[in-house]
């Protein structure tokens, strides 16, 4: 199972560091190996949150989401993302964009540095909503469950997540926006930037989720009305009816919630890479093998029912998005170490691991 899983990934590291010799020799291989590690450490809470929502579809989506799911992110947001914001920030051409990359590397991470606010408002925002709505939604199995309890009472008023968020906006537009990092060590009063791009996000975040979760409830539906005219039919002797199929449709916008979610995670990734090489190439092959074994992970994950075996990982998971997302308010002013923003995904996600075994021995001596 493990090798049937991560082959693609294993082929993918394979061609990623023997393109990066061949581009700039043996230093390269290193750099794009440093990057890979880079990419799966930041992401690791990725996969899980990735993997709660891939295990609701059907085998034929989980190929997509590892094949073409995977060249858009490769592609497009290790690769094209960067050119497109410097394209934007700097009014540029898409061609003009690439030329610069190429040829004056400085100056592209210098755009891409100025570009940073506008991506950590957008970003921040839409990890801040899943954060949001995942605490303040009343659940059976509770992992904090002195501070959940409580989280799921005041999560009956409407709205509230948005209106938190909303707040969270304006502190971070009106302190960390009007002091904005750029490259250089300077700032700059990007606070409307900041303020647009998260209002942006927040949207993003509304309407990709409310199609995913509207398609995901008829499909509920359908299938149920399904199970009952199956008994029906059982009852009288007859055959059952066609299958449902609105089930492409609902698979669909949850694939394109995935990219968004994956989107968003990859933020933190691209600009980090900027402080191993500006070199857009290199941080393509290595941001790329590491969001392969990032994907392979999450379908693994699903494949093991791992998160039905350790029921605290996906709390974890969520409390180091909530973390992210505030990591990447912050960061549109104050420069945060990549090894941070990993330690706290790691150490959140290592501790619901370690709740979910006590609890699983727990219930076996119960037993």
């Amino acid at each position: 199972m493990l090798v049937k899983t991560f082959r693609w990934a294993f082929a993918v590291t394979a061609v990623g560091l023997a393109a990066g010799v061949l581009y700039d020799g043996w230093t390269a291989l290193g750099i794009v190996a440093i990057l890979s590690v880079l990419e799966i450490s930041l992401s690791f809470d990725n996969a899980v949150i990735n993997a709660g929502i891939l295990k609701k579809m059907n085998a034929f989506w989980q190929r997509i989401f590892l094949t073409v799911g995977i060249v858009i992110a490769v592609f497009g947001m290790r690769l094209v993302f960067p050119v497109v914001i410097v394209a934007i920030s700097a009014r540029l051409s898409p061609w003009s964009a690439v030329h610069l990359a190429l040829t004056d590397k400085d100056r592209y991470q210098e755009l891409v540095t100025d570009a940073h606010p506008s991506i950590a408002a957008f970003g921040g925002m839409f990890l801040m909503m899943i954060f949001l709505d995942f605490i303040f939604e009343d659940r059976d199995i509770k992992w904090l469950g002195w501070l959940e309890r409580p989280l799921a009472k005041l999560g009956r008023v409407d709205l509230l997540s948005v209106c938190i968020a909303l707040v969270m906006l304006l502190v971070s537009a009106t302190t960390f926006g009007a002091h904005a990092h750029q490259h250089g060590g300077t700032h700059a009063d990007k606070a409307e930037t900041v303020l647009l791009a998260g209002v942006a996000g927040l949207i993003t975040y509304m309407v990709v989720g409310g199609l995913s979760g509207f398609f995901e409830q008829r499909l509920e539906n359908e299938e149920e009305r399904e199970r009952e005219a199956e008994q029906d039919a059982d009852r009288a002797g007859r055959s059952a009816g066609s299958p449902v199929k609105l089930a492409g449709k609902a698979a669909f916008f949850m694939f394109l919630y995935l990219e968004v979610l994956d989107a968003s995670f990859s933020f933190d990734g691209v600009i980090g890479a900027f402080a191993i090489t500006n070199d857009i190439v290199l941080m393509a092959l290595g941001l790329g093998i590491g969001a392969m074994y990032v994907r392979s992970l999450t379908v693994y994950l699903v494949r093991q029912g791992t998160l039905d075996d350790y029921v605290y990982l996906e709390h974890g998971a969520h409390y180091a998005i909530g973390a992210l997302s505030l990591i990447l308010l912050v960061t549109i002013q104050y420069e945060i170490n990549e090894i941070i923003t990993g330690l706290v995904g790691v150490v959140l996600i290592g501790a619901s691991f370690w709740s979910s075994v006590r609890r699983n021995r727990a219930l076996r001596n119960a037993s």
